[in-house]
């Protein structure tokens, strides 16, 4: 399997140099030359399957013989070492709940994964690599995670100032050894803004051995298909069923694109619901055809505050048009009382806690079944943990949440982090000289 450059299609590399050069020479993402159709079979008999031979069936035909098979699936199983649950809400409404793993984050599959092929593709490099990243909260701690004490990686990660939960900036700052923790004072357009100048800057590229781990990576997007997978099989346990919809809370656009890859595959999906807050790029592009972001306004589902989604033009690629892509996507947006009223009514009627973006998950998808009569299952993504968004949530809920032992213990340590301007003079000249 080839990987072409979106700016160039004519450029094409091998998965092991996407993966580790993350962009191409003419800084466009790179997306995989074909999309291999699974056999139905695999489909229709996917309870079989265990959660590891199941991404290996998602993901092998990307990589091909790049990475051995005994390997691949190493990386596989120390990937997915943590549940996958689905929970009924009410009727056919379920919360597919990703949040379960180590930073309690729906990012630590993708990073994870990726951090386990670029480990396995160091081992022939004479060089050390660092990981520049970008993060509106979630991705930054699922990268210091996976990434930290790996030999021969240095990991960096701007996330923007008082812009963030407190366990989330605690996740990222209190590792210490390989993670380095930038704050910029600015909004994380600005934090991707940075990382996105630095890989077109050749002084920096000539000094440094720089890669991703944003979603910009195809490592990451390409280990997210297995979500959509994975909820097929835990809603069919036993039997063949007709098409899903699904609806994702969407800031970087990198989890639907993985979600539209997996439809791509044959997975049996009949609507995607793109979910926003009012940083509302996508939504208004599908009503009125014209691309324009406004200034990232901060909300509490700050994950998602995001105007200008790297990821839409891997979305652009795989169906040509605007039309074509409403034809399976729809998209809305909602504010924070919307978000903050609904989390109330679902935890008030159905017992059920959503952070802030499974509550916009959720409020998307009843946008678009209202007044529809279906027998679809209904799936909306919860992609992180309340606990994460505790000091929102306590706000419109009576249920004293618990916090777990390890959560304790992470609050309670010093945070350390470099604060810079979002200047990118100065931001250069602190990566060119890295301690």
């Amino acid at each position: 399997m080839l990987y072409k450059s979106l700016k160039n299609f004519n450029y094409k590399v091998s998965f092991k140099e996407a993966v580790l050069t993350g962009q191409s020479p003419e800084k466009g993402l790179y997306f995989p030359e074909n999309i291999p159709v699974l056999n139905k079979q695999i489909i229709k008999n996917i309870s079989n399957y265990d959660e590891h031979h199941l991404m290996m069936e998602v993901i092998q035909p990307f990589i091909g013989k790049e990475i051995p098979h005994k390997e691949l699936l190493n990386i596989i199983s120390n990937t997915v070492n943590f549940k996958i649950k689905i929970n009924n809400i009410y009727d056919n409404i379920y919360s597919l709940e990703l949040f379960l793993g180590p930073t309690m984050a729906f990012k630590d599959i993708g990073v994870k994964f990726m951090s386990g092929c670029i480990k396995y593709f160091c081992k022939e490099l004479n060089k050390n690599i660092i990981i520049l990243t970008a993060t509106s909260g979630d991705t930054g701690a699922a990268v210091a995670n996976a990434f930290n004490k790996i030999d021969g990686v240095k990991v960096v990660i701007l996330y923007p100032s008082s812009k963030i939960s407190i366990l989330q900036e605690k996740q990222i700052t209190t590792l210490g050894n390989n993670i380095i923790a930038l704050e910029i004072k600015g909004n994380f357009d600005d934090c991707q803004m940075l990382v996105k100048k630095a890989f077109s800057d050749d002084q920096i590229r000539e000094n440094l051995f720089i890669t991703s781990a944003n979603s910009i990576n195809i490592a990451r997007l390409l280990s997210q298909i297995f979500y959509y997978f994975m909820c097929y099989k835990l809603l069919l346990p036993s039997h063949y069923y007709d098409k899903l919809i699904i609806s994702i809370p969407s800031g970087n656009f990198g989890n639907i694109c993985a979600g539209l890859i997996a439809f791509k595959m044959g997975l049996p999906v009949k609507q995607f619901i793109a979910a926003t807050n009012i940083n509302d790029t996508i939504p208004r592009l599908l009503r009125t055809g014209i691309y324009n972001p406004y200034p990232t306004q901060e909300t509490i589902s700050n994950a998602m505050d995001i105007s200008d989604p790297s990821n839409f033009s891997r979305i652009m690629y795989m169906f040509k048009n605007v039309n074509n892509i409403k034809k399976l996507v729809s998209a809305y947006s909602f504010s924070d009382k919307e978000t903050f009223e609904i989390i109330k009514s679902i935890w008030e009627n159905y017992k059920y806690i959503m952070d802030p973006h499974g509550a916009i998950g959720y409020l998307g998808l009843k946008q678009f079944i209202k007044n529809k009569k279906n027998n679809k299952k209904n799936i909306f993504l919860s992609t992180a943990a309340p606990v994460k968004f505790l000091d929102k949530i306590s706000k419109v809920i009576d249920k004293k949440i618990s916090l777990e032992k390890k959560v304790i213990k992470l609050l309670k340590k010093e945070k350390k982090s470099i604060q810079l301007s979002n200047k990118y003079d100065t931001f250069k000249k602190w990566l060119l000289n890295i301690p």
